[in-house]
């Protein structure tokens, strides 16, 4: 595996059309949105389960690539498991050990950390790569549908119908909807938990295919649409994150409500790049 000797910044870009890009559950599962502007958000756990299970689908049962946090995991038994390890039991800081093994063993525990205290002692892990909630650009239309189905649970409901067996169900939407999700990897972290060059390749391939493998009714059409990085000659950086962002403009290009990626125009101010940080658009 290769280390990382490089900071990295990068804008990921994502739209919704026609579905729920993250239900909240506090609202009656409608979009999340902000309550001031109007602005949808999509939380950076929302992104991180995708990236998961993405990884699980590309990695399978690969040495080094099994998920921490999954559907029907229990997270104290995995880290009993460390623990119970030969390689774990004959050293003298075990918690310290068994901290090495699960990095070594769950690949988004190097990615985006973890807490392991909660049973026999693993630590914490601060993860290389953190995220923030995605906002859209523009203010988002939430929508409630009606739907209907021509069935029923039991026996008891279809007696109770009289013109057939209908029942009635809520569905919320967005129209259109374009993300703007900001984030950052350490190179200094990820030396610690042994995020490598390999895993970061895996992580950009990830955030470019992972709405592909998460399709649902709810979702709508979810696509990637822009993955612009920035790339520091150094371990520390050698520009402010937010200096960079601001030099990526997302501008409305058609008149009325946007309803496509080709509704905005995506620029980069590549003249005003640092010279020791370099850019990449990788969509």
């Amino acid at each position: 595996m290769s280390e990382l000797k490089n900071r990295f910044d990068f804008v990921y870009i994502f739209d919704v059309q026609d579905g729920n890009p993250n239900g909240d559950p506090d609202a009656g599962n409608l979009p999340r949105v902000d309550a001031e502007t109007g602005m949808g958000l999509v939380t950076d756990v929302c992104l991180k389960r995708k990236v998961r299970n993405y990884v699980q689908i590309a990695k399978g049962q690969a040495d080094g690539y099994d998920i921490f946090i999954k559907e029907k995991a229990v997270l104290n038994t995995l880290i009993d498991k460390a623990h119970d390890n030969p390689e774990v039991e004959k050293v003298e800081n075990k918690t310290e050990a068994a901290r090495k093994f699960m990095c070594a063993h769950y690949y988004d525990i190097r990615t985006f950390g973890a807490v392991m205290s909660t049973g026999k002692n693993a630590g914490q892990v601060r993860g290389a790569i953190q995220l923030t909630f995605a906002r859209s650009v523009d203010t988002i239309a939430t929508a409630e549908h009606s739907i209907t189905r021509m069935a029923v649970t039991t026996e008891e409901e279809a007696k109770k119908q009289s013109g057939g067996n209908r029942t009635m169900g809520r569905k919320a939407t967005v129209p259109y909807g374009l993300y703007v999700c900001h984030g950052f990897i350490s190179a200094n972290l990820a030396q610690q938990t042994g995020f490598s060059e390999e895993d970061l390749t895996l992580f950009w391939e990830a955030l470019r295919n992972m709405f592909d493998f998460d399709r649902s009714a709810a979702r709508g059409l979810m696509s990637a649409q822009k993955l612009i990085v920035f790339k520091h000659d150094s371990v520390l950086g050698n520009a402010p994150a937010n200096k960079l962002f601001d030099l990526v403009k997302i501008e409305k290009v058609c008149n009325g409500a946007p309803r496509s990626f080709n509704d905005y125009a995506v620029t980069i101010d590549k003249d005003a790049v640092p010279a020791n940080v370099s850019v990449e658009e990788l969509i």
